[in-house]
């Protein structure tokens, strides 16, 4: 698929910049319906909620699942403008919550992590079994990429047809390389974000939880992480079944998973981005799966990618995303064109 060239817009050449522009630019979506929630069972005593903009017929469109970021949630703003232009062309979306954001803390014990691709299979089961959907197209962000990538790559050959695509944008493919870029200095604002962000909902999950949170003194080791390495070594890993950070990362990193993604896949990754390196692209894995195309621009930042064009370009990677999957959804086993 031959993709379009990025043109970082003029005021915003460094990906410090371009990362904080596309966290804090405001921006509205008047073109994108009101959502209808849905919660999904993914396994005994949890669930997750969907915000869902259905065509007038579902079962007659493509789907389009979205899956946010670390500390995101449905409301995150690419998530929204994704979800504008999918809808716009003629998709069903779901705006995911991994478990416990965006205010879904009470839906379950347990916390969020980017190993629980098992989450997102069964919701993919769920869409094909009780929906009946016809295409269904997965794209995530950041941590929702690497989330995106492993449920692919355990899918495998035993991938359902009705799954046509993945999108993974700025995936933390190898979560050890990402968090280490995290910690250094010059990215010190990303990591006091998200150390805060996560140490927050660590205190509302105690409130609602204490049996499961104030025991074998986890607070007081929340209190002395310093960044999210040393959060995931005393909070995420050890209430998640984990040996230790270092496991955690291991096993829940997508990069072992990409030899086996059966499915077209695009991955779009800015050479610039401050704490995903972009050396964790340049592995044969990528290279030598033809399902597997990589677009990595020189200039785009986390997650941003803001063009210095306008409408619908000027998000250039949300436009990226619709454009695959229409273009994958049109592609048929036997050649055919389907109609959207």
């Amino acid at each position: 698929m031959s993709v379009k060239e990025f043109l970082p817009h003029p005021a915003l050449p460094t990906g410090h910049l371009m990362t904080v522009a596309g966290a804090f630019l405001p921006r509205q979506f008047p073109r994108l319906p009101a959502s209808v929630p849905r919660y999904f069972a993914v396994e005994a005593g949890t669930q997750i909620r969907g915000d869902c903009h259905w065509q007038e017929i579902p079962q007659q469109r493509p789907t389009l699942v979205l899956l946010h970021g670390l500390e995101g949630s449905s409301e995150s703003a690419y998530m929204l403008g994704t979800a504008e232009k999918a809808f716009r062309a003629g998709f069903n979306v779901v705006r995911l919550n991994q478990r416990n954001c965006g205010g879904t803390e009470h839906l379950t014990k347990t916390l969020y992590h980017s190993g629980r691709s098992a989450d997102f299979r069964a919701i993919l089961v769920e869409l094909i079994g009780r929906d009946r959907l016809p295409a269904i197209f997965f794209a995530g962000f950041s941590m929702g990429g690497n989330l995106a990538l492993k449920m692919a790559g355990e899918l495998g050959n035993g991938r359902p047809t009705r799954l046509r695509g993945i999108v993974a944008v700025a995936p933390c493919l190898d979560l050890a390389a990402c968090c280490d870029a995290l910690s250094e200095r010059r990215n010190f604002l990303y990591n006091r974000h998200f150390v805060r962000s996560l140490k927050r909902r660590m205190r509302r999950k105690a409130g609602l939880f204490p049996e499961v949170y104030r025991a074998n003194g986890l607070m007081a080791k929340l209190a002395h992480a310093g960044n999210v390495r040393e959060f995931d070594d005393a909070i995420t890993a050890p209430l998640s079944g984990f040996r230790d950070a270092a496991d955690y990362y291991q096993r829940s990193s997508a990069m072992h998973f990409l030899q086996a993604i059966r499915v077209p896949t695009l991955i779009v990754a800015a050479q610039d981005d401050p704490f995903v390196p972009f050396r964790i692209f340049q592995t044969p894995a990528i290279r030598e799966n033809s399902n597997i195309q990589l677009v990595a621009p020189r200039h785009g930042g986390h997650c941003a990618f803001i063009s210095r064009e306008s409408g619908d370009e000027r998000f250039w990677c949300e436009a990226r995303i619709v454009e695959f999957c229409c273009t994958n959804f049109l592609k048929t086993a036997n050649g055919q064109v389907a109609e959207i």
